[in-house]
């Protein structure tokens, strides 16, 4: 994985937390939710004009993508209602790599190579070890830790069919503005049906999460399904889930929880993971 990819995915994963942590933040984690994913399609507009739109090749995985989309949006959404930020959060994201890895060397035919195997065994391993560390209800909780084992499996999901559906594109900023205008169409639709009054509150006194959260969201994607068509998808996946570990900080900065030895441990055994990712072949 070249420097600047490397970078690029670390910075999407920076704006992942950060937006994730606002709807967790939320006193209302349905208008949160409703303000980022509607707000997401708003940046997408102008990329549209600018960029081809996706192939006939590739609305196969377009369509699909929309359908993980969604299950992502509405199970995430429904975890963070019951259950604790930093547990749902690494549940959600250490599955995804994981599947993905799976996946694509079992069916896909991707070859990586042992080092590359290991550093995404560590940021996995260090990810989900951040789960059984944290004291709170969240793993407790069977309803809110399996929202969050689906909302993984989405992720797994969306992550293989928008990197295989960008590569066949034409156009990875292409398919994917033109996947995020129609995901926050379908959200809002959604939203429209199953919390009537939602896009009203939104507009009234969501503008700034609109705004704020809708670009975060929309930028952090657009790194990442670049980085897809530059790098096999399973390194790309582990590399963005390292989002935990600013997920963490944020947890103990802004909400103020307790970072304890073990979950210094886990984050450690994920930086590992990242460094080696990163200059494993000229360490070893």
């Amino acid at each position: 994985m070249s420097a600047s990819v490397f970078l690029i995915v670390i910075a999407a994963a920076l704006l992942h937390a950060t937006w994730n942590a606002a709807v967790k933040g939320s006193a209302d984690k349905t208008l949160g939710m409703t303000a980022v994913m509607v707000g997401q399609a708003m940046p997408a507009i102008p990329f549209l004009f600018l960029f081809a739109l996706p192939s006939a090749e590739s609305l196969p995985y377009f369509a699909a993508g929309l359908v993980f989309h969604m299950g992502y949006q509405i199970f995430l959404m429904k975890a963070y209602k019951v259950g604790d930020f930093t547990q749902v959060y690494p549940i959600a994201r250490g599955t995804g790599p994981l599947i993905v890895t799976l996946v694509s060397i079992l069916f896909l035919g991707v070859e990586l190579l042992p080092i590359e195997l290991l550093s995404i065994g560590l940021i996995i391993l260090g990810i989900s070890s951040l789960v059984f560390f944290k004291q709170a209800d969240g793993l407790r909780n069977p309803k809110a830790a399996g929202l969050a084992l689906l909302t993984g499996c989405c992720i797994a999901g969306y992550s293989l069919s928008d990197g295989l559906g960008a590569r066949l594109s034409g156009s990875a900023v292409g398919f994917m503005s033109a996947l995020m205008f129609m995901n926050g169409i379908l959200f809002a639709i959604y939203i429209r049906i199953m919390e009537p009054g939602t896009l009203t509150r939104v507009v009234e006194v969501g503008k700034f999460r609109v705004l704020g959260g809708g670009i975060a969201s929309f930028l952090a994607y657009l790194m990442v399904v670049w980085a897809f068509t530059q790098a096999p998808i399973a390194l790309v996946t582990a590399l963005r889930e390292t989002s935990i570990i600013f997920a963490a900080m944020i947890g103990v900065f802004v909400f103020k929880e307790y970072l304890n030895t073990a979950k210094i441990l886990a984050i450690t055994l994920s930086l590992c993971g990242v460094v080696v990712l990163r200059f494993g072949a000229q360490l070893f």
